[in-house]
């Protein structure tokens, strides 16, 4: 006889947050209380919370260790919903949001914007939830290349990026690198 596994309780919530750095220190603070206000202006209880805090949107699942939490906690606590505040705080990848979908479909729950964005059933929110998740990608692609040409401008300029490497201090002008007397002899060690 086949094992039958019991509806999920649609008053049942597990609520989850991401921020890209650690110090985004408001972001979490903030998803959760629109978590909250959404959950509570539907009667709805989180019953458990996970977050995933200086991870990237983009970040395969496997790197997601809250995101996977909250996606088994769905089961163990037979919630109806993962919350999340915005979708794009679930990714910033068209294929790691289609996942994220159908492994919460696949216990019978749904994920939930406290935004509202893309909620629903119907072939418009199936529609919504698409378009958020390509712009949540197109905004990671921007933020990159932003970044990236960042960088390159300040290495035309001559000034320093990234980490200075052991054995390496910077020196007063901000830009040039010069032996750390003690961190070479550790190295000569």
């Amino acid at each position: 006889m086949a094992r039958t596994r019991p509806d999920p309780d649609p008053t049942k919530a597990i609520g989850y947050a991401r921020a890209s750095t650690s110090r985004q220190d408001l972001s979490p603070g903030a998803q959760r209380a629109a978590v909250e206000a959404w959950a509570a202006a539907r009667g709805v209880t989180v019953v458990a919370w996970f977050e995933d805090l200086g991870i990237s949107g983009g970040a395969e699942l496997d790197k997601r260790p809250g995101l996977l939490g909250a996606i088994d906690a769905l089961r163990t606590h037979g919630a109806g919903a993962l919350v999340v505040a915005r979708r794009d705080r679930l990714a910033r990848d068209v294929l790691v949001n289609a996942m994220v979908e159908r492994l919460c479909e696949r216990v019978g729950a749904r994920v939930q914007s406290a935004d509202g964005a893309g909620n629903g059933a119907g072939p418009e929110a199936a529609l919504m939830r698409n378009i958020v998740a390509a712009f949540s990608a197109y905004e990671r692609m921007l933020i990159r290349a932003r970044t990236k040409a960042a960088l390159a401008l300040k290495r035309e300029r001559g000034e320093r990026t990234g980490t200075v490497r052991y054995g390496y201090r910077v020196a007063d002008d901000g830009k040039t690198l010069l032996p750390d007397d003690h961190e070479q002899a550790v190295i000569a060690r």
